[in-house]
């Protein structure tokens, strides 16, 4: 292993924010008359803080399968199909500038010719298992485990904790068998990924614009006869065709299904009156969105009206507590209690009035929940980028609003960069 190593300077961990400008939405293709996102300074940026938080923990090396931590780390994706297979992995010890990735092994000679910022030598083909279809007696985990282990040792690190963020059982077991002692790494990538540079920002702002084209799309297609799955195929093609690179999930609720709220889309038909919401999860560049948004169709009852209104007010008084230096527990003072919603407690009611960060995950930091926040209250961060929602159901018993917006923690508050509006409750199709 290449023992050479290159201190972290200032300039490789400058988010480069510039509060006093509009948040960057820029076009995607590459010009020579503007600045757009520094794809190789993103990955300087990443890698970077990822180093940072390494050289702050305890651990010696991180060992990452999580295919968001890879693309932190390394900035390579295959594809939204290996999300689930724990087919790839990187390494970084403290001390290296540099991160080591096993792949398929064709995508490893591609990540050679393609990605000049990895250290060819450092792109490897590597399989341990894909989630036990290859049995671990096979010997492809035994023999990667010492891989690792003997390169903790040329590093000087294998005498210290490997931190891990996910991983198959039988992979932990060899690694702890070749000497090295395992510890919880998910934990120091997420204090790397929370604070979003400038790039990150336009990504997440990127991804957002596209879903408030999306809203707009909606707003058009609802309206009697069609159906909630129609709605989520429409959506798929808008925003595969607009450059997303995983349409995670599009939810689609209406009518009677508002309440309670199931997360998930059926084939039920749209009626005129129904209160009916949506949330699309789907990434630009690997950075995500989630973002909810209410419609009634036709017509809307008082009581839809009045979920909205309690909807957008609870929202609103939750973003105003929104700066650098407030705890979360403070936000979650403006969300109602559990029982003010007809829930029994608030693990029931979790993730109904909620905050959590974005980035190449759907869920990083904060998490904002009354389940956690009030006992274990954390500090909001210049820089920070998270969704915040809130979920009032009808008094009629089966309607329910919900609204989400994305906001990026400023030097002094919050700008949201969800921008469909959502001040009022829309009314589609209305004749």
């Amino acid at each position: 292993m290449d023992q050479t190593v290159r201190k972290i300077s200032a300039e490789d961990i400058n988010p480069r924010h510039n509060w006093g400008r509009a948040l960057p939405s820029l076009g995607i293709m590459g010009v020579d008359f503007e600045e757009r996102v520094d794809y190789r300074r993103l990955h300087t940026y990443r890698l970077s803080r990822a180093r940072m938080a390494l050289d702050n923990s305890e651990l010696g090396a991180l060992l990452v399968f999580d295919v968001n931590n890879i693309r932190y780390l390394t900035s390579t994706k295959i594809g939204e199909w290996e999300r689930d297979k724990l087919s790839r992995w990187a390494l970084l010890t403290r001390g290296s500038p540099d991160p080591i990735l096993w792949d398929f092994g064709s995508a490893a000679v591609h990540h050679k010719l393609y990605a000049p910022w990895l250290k060819p030598k450092n792109c490897k083909a590597g399989l341990v298992g894909l989630r036990g279809t290859v049995d671990p007696a096979f010997g492809l985990m035994k023999r990667h485990a010492e891989e690792i282990a003997a390169l903790l040792r040329e590093a000087g690190v294998a005498d210290m904790p490997l931190g891990v963020d996910i991983i198959e059982p039988p992979m932990m077991f060899e690694l702890e068998k070749a000497g090295l002692k395992v510890k919880d790494g998910q934990q120091v990538m997420l204090e790397a990924r929370e604070i979003k540079s400038i790039d990150e920002i336009a990504l997440l702002n990127r991804a957002a614009a596209m879903v408030d084209g999306a809203y707009d799309l909606i707003n058009e297609k609802l309206r009697p006869g069609v159906r909630e799955n129609d709605i989520v195929a429409e959506v798929n093609k808008f925003l595969y065709t607009h450059g997303s690179d995983d349409v995670e999930a599009i939810n689609a609720i209406s009518g009677e299904r508002c309440n309670p709220h199931p997360h998930n889309f059926t084939d039920r038909l749209i009626r005129p009156g129904d209160q009916a919401f949506f949330d699309i999860l789907q990434s630009f560049m690997g950075y995500r969105t989630c973002y909810y948004r209410t419609f009634n169709v036709v017509r809307a009852t008082d009581s839809q009206r009045d979920a909205y209104k309690k909807a957008r007010e609870w929202l609103d008084n939750a973003m105003a507590r929104i700066k650098p230096g407030a705890m979360t527990s403070q936000i979650c003072e403006a969300f109602p209690k559990a029982p003010e919603f007809g829930f029994p407690d608030e693990m029931s009611a979790f993730g109904l009035q909620f905050a959590h960060g974005l980035g190449l995950a759907l869920h990083e930091r904060p998490i904002i929940s009354r389940v956690v926040s009030m006992d274990h209250p954390t500090e909001i961060k210049e820089g920070m980028v998270f969704a915040i929602e809130t979920y009032c159901p009808a008094t009629d018993g089966y309607s329910g609003a919900r609204i989400e917006e994305e906001v990026v923690v400023t030097d002094k508050g919050c700008k949201v960069i969800s921008l469909f509006p959502a001040e009022e409750l829309p009314i589609s199709a209305k004749y």
